[in-house]
């Protein structure tokens, strides 16, 4: 099986780096990009500027709240984009906000996935997104 490219779209770098360290720590060998606000998402997804020779991710991790461009405008342009929808699309963040949670599947996320603060359950859930959508699920490698 070949290595899953996956875009984290992460702002704070301090849990972009927790995210890509618990990758690693669970032997997650696939690629990960990482972009730190919704502009540079689009950026990358529409291979523009520094990202024109960047391969289309086959999962997107996605925080909501970031500077720029939130992850709700970014989850509504990949969703409402023929070439980009079918990119599964994983709302990892801090917000328990009901609103939040109820907006991100009204715009087709995938699942919903809050941040845990304590360190050894943010490692679990990483562990959990390894075993089902990189282990699991059957990801496209369409364009």
């Amino acid at each position: 099986m070949s290595a899953i490219e996956i875009l984290l779209i992460e702002d704070s770098l301090g849990e972009a780096r927790l995210t890509i360290e618990a990758f690693k720590e669970h032997k997650i060998t696939n690629r990960i990009h990482h972009v730190t606000d919704g502009v540079e998402a689009m950026e990358f997804l529409y291979k523009k500027a520094k990202y024109s020779e960047t391969i289309r991710p086959d999962l997107i991790l996605l925080d909501l709240n970031m500077p720029k461009m939130d992850g709700r405008e970014v989850l509504s342009r990949i969703k409402s984009d023929e070439h980009l929808k079918s990119i599964p699309v994983v709302i990892l963040t801090t917000s328990k906000a009901e609103q939040d949670i109820a907006e991100s599947y009204n715009l087709n996320a995938n699942c919903y996935i809050r941040k845990p603060v304590d360190l050894d359950q943010f490692l679990e859930v990483i562990n959990s997104i390894n075993n089902f959508w990189l282990s699991v699920v059957t990801l496209s490698k369409g364009h």
